[in-house]
């Protein structure tokens, strides 16, 4: 027998059957730029996908797309990882993959929720050819204002008490900017108009905005105005009154034909067009103090007195204007309208209203292609010069049409006409439930992230509903339920989706966060306005815009939240902006939490990774290559200590981190405090309902020399 020629078989396979155990916690892809390359394809290109591993861990790593397995190369190296890569040629589709790592027999699975035994379709990566998502909106700080609360800049314009009848009763002008909204609301005005919004315009530059939201502008007799009555006139009562003249509508009197006060306003070009004027000086202003607009598109319903139909008789006899569908049969509007009785005209009021409400009357766009094309007309022209608005958010968008093929259609249509108008501008979406048929890239760009944030974060910090209607305990503090909903609501987005989502505390369909943490389960109508302030927690509060600062997406702040407004759900949370009476310390906190999120790249568009789930608690990382925060929540009302480790965010194993920002009971604090780490390890002790956000920056890595030509041998070897 050759003794030595056995030794050496011997010692082959006993080498052969020696492997390192595989790291799952450092393995790692998403579909941000640190991931894919570029990081929003267009069709018919290449793209880079890039997997990530502990160095030397891994024996082979799979990109499965379609079926199809593709054995990825090794394509850099640093001190801690190994980087796979795969090219994948697109056509015009989109494609969904996932990864499957090999380390001699052990072998495991990746997808969106990381390493798993199997992978499920619903959580496979997915990319969009052609899908992008305006740069500018990506981690934007947006600002949500609902115009007649927010300032009165022009007492002038102010809706005046019996001006008209809407509802069942008169408009009435609320003296007192500080009382609560009544609870029947809909006709009540403070005189919030957009003269106060330019008068306010260092505040919210000083607090930090980029993005201004409006709730609709355009003419309505509401203050809320989703009941829009002219698509092509921003109201006077917000914007400017030229011409004054008439009469208020006599108390007696209940018929809107005789309010001539109110009709001057609303018809009257003079008015109109000077309200326009005034739109167009704040889309400049903000624009030249770097900001944007976005505008509130009511496309499903217009309102009873819109001009279309007429329901009031506001129109009738004036001149310039056709006789509404609700008055003459030979209107030529009456297909704009669905009539279910079409012999009870003159006045038929037997039209389609939205969820039977006979103020909201349903457009009927398959019936008029006339129709159709205005309102296409409508998307275009406001994001266009003179007006360029720089977006829309659209109001109940998934309602619109009467069926689904039809709502497709016409988002699809939308898209086209507003981004062939301004291809810079955006479209978000107010919508619950599965959003994903229509963020495929030819529709919507985004929607109000309930799903995916607003609720997880009220249900875990609150266990609250988001309209304080119900309190679960089992949910409060309930770790795994948030990543569960965050994890399964987060993969109906594609990422230019995600990085652009309305990440919302509050707004004016629900109930105030402030209000939610004091776990009263009510409205105005069953506990009285002041309940709405009492019992509240500002910590939770600020546990709560410590995570929205730091996640995904664009956090946004709807007007007041930063000031300590409270309120149950609507009307309740339309209280007026408390001017004089702010929560200073709390707008303070709002100001250093924006300026972390802004002056960190890794929270605009990095990487997560989930990092801790325990009872209360909860700790993410956003990374970039070189640019890594660990961000802690302790919702306990006692004090916790962890040791987590913290290497496979890519930070060095012998390391410091510093703090950010640390919110507890007490307060916040923003000095820079040093955490050390050691053999890839952080211990980090909070105090009772806090949060902190830590950070490592690294040098940038430069990739090993010896891995240049390892895609060429690569291709050779195969």
């Amino acid at each position: 027998m050759n003794f030595e020629r056995f030794l050496r078989g011997e010692q082959h396979q006993y080498i052969s059957s020696m492997r390192p155990i595989l790291s799952k916690k450092a393995l790692f892809s998403d579909t941000t730029e640190n991931f894919i390359s570029p990081a929003e394809p267009a069709p018919y290109s290449e793209v880079t996908i890039t997997f990530r591993a502990k160095k030397n861990n891994l024996d082979r790593v799979f990109f499965i797309c379609q079926g199809q397995k593709n054995l990825m190369f090794k394509a850099s190296s640093d001190s801690l990882f190994d980087y796979y890569e795969h090219r994948q040629q697109l056509d015009n589709e989109k494609i969904t993959y996932y990864f499957e790592a090999q380390s001699g027999k052990a072998r495991c699975y990746y997808d969106s929720r990381g390493v798993v035994k199997q992978p499920e379709e619903h959580y496979y990566f997915s990319i969009i050819p052609g899908f992008s998502t305006p740069a500018w909106a990506k981690g934007a700080v947006m600002y949500q204002i609902y115009v007649d609360r927010f300032c009165n800049g022009d007492p002038t314009n102010d809706v005046l008490t019996g001006e008209y009848h809407y509802i069942g009763d008169k408009s009435r002008k609320v003296e007192d900017w500080y009382a609560y909204p009544a609870q029947m609301d809909v006709r009540n005005f403070y005189g919030g108009d957009l003269q106060g919004v330019l008068d306010k315009m260092d505040y919210l530059q000083d607090l930090g905005i980029d993005v201004i939201y409006f709730n609709p502008l355009f003419v309505s007799p509401s203050n809320h105005k989703y009941d829009i009555q002219d698509y092509d006139y921003i109201d006077p009562h917000v914007g400017k009154i030229i011409s004054e003249e008439g009469e208020l509508l006599p108390d007696w009197q209940h018929e809107n034909r005789f309010a001539g006060r109110y009709i001057n306003r609303v018809t009257n070009k003079e008015n109109l067009e000077a309200s326009n004027q005034l739109f167009i000086k704040v889309v400049e202003e903000a624009h030249r103090r770097g900001m944007r607009v976005i505008i509130d598109g009511v496309f499903n319903h217009c309102g009873s007195f819109n001009k279309w139909l007429d329901r009031e008789r506001i129109y009738e006899g004036r001149e310039g204007y056709a006789k509404g569908a609700f008055i003459d049969r030979d209107s030529p509007y009456h297909d704009y309208f669905m009539f279910h009785d079409e012999y009870r005209f003159p006045y038929n009021p037997t039209y389609d209203g939205w969820w039977g409400h006979d103020t909201l009357p349903k457009l009927n766009y398959e019936g008029s292609r006339e129709l159709y094309e205005y309102i296409m007309r409508v998307a275009a022209k406001w994001v266009s010069p003179p007006f360029n608005a720089d977006g829309w958010r659209l109001d109940v968008a998934a309602d619109l049409g009467h069926s689904p093929d039809f709502n497709h259609r016409f988002w699809r249509d939308f898209r086209r006409s507003v981004k062939s108008a301004n291809p810079n501008a955006i479209i978000l979406a107010e919508h619950y439930g599965d959003p994903s048929s229509w963020l495929q890239g030819d529709q919507w760009d985004t929607v109000m992230n309930y799903d995916a944030f607003m609720e997880p974060v009220t249900w875990f910090l609150t266990g609250m509903q988001k309209h304080s209607d119900d309190y679960r305990q089992d949910l409060l503090g309930n770790a795994e339920s948030f990543w569960g909903a965050m994890g399964y609501h987060s993969a109906c987005f594609a990422t230019p989706s995600i990085q652009v989502a309305m990440n919302e505390l509050s707004n004016h369909d629900h109930s105030r966060f402030l209000t939610r943490t004091n776990k009263k389960v009510g409205r105005m109508n069953t506990l009285g306005p002041d309940a709405a302030n009492q019992g509240v927690n500002k910590a939770v509060m600020r546990e709560a815009v410590l995570i929205q600062m730091t996640w995904p997406g664009a956090p946004t702040i709807y007007y007041g939240d930063e000031a300590g407004l409270c309120g149950f759900t609507d009307p309740d949370n339309r209280r007026t902006y408390p001017w004089g009476r702010e929560d200073q310390e709390l707008i303070a906190y709002h100001k250093a939490a924006i300026k972390v999120h802004k002056e960190n790249q890794e929270f605009k568009t990095g990487s997560i990774k989930w990092m801790l789930t325990d009872y209360n608690m909860i700790g993410y990382a956003r990374f970039t290559r070189d640019n890594h925060s660990l961000i802690l929540i302790n919702n306990n009302d006692h004090e916790m200590t962890k040791e987590l480790s913290v290497w496979e965010l890519g930070i060095p194993k012998e390391a410091e981190m510093t703090r950010l920002l640390l919110t507890g009971n007490d307060g916040f604090y923003t000095d820079p405090v040093k955490y050390v780490v050691e053999a890839g390890k952080i211990t980090v002790t909070l105090p009772p309902v806090s949060g902190i956000i830590l950070q490592h920056r690294n040098e940038p890595v430069k990739r090993s020399e010896e891995m240049k030509s390892n895609r060429k041998n690569f291709l050779q070897f195969l």
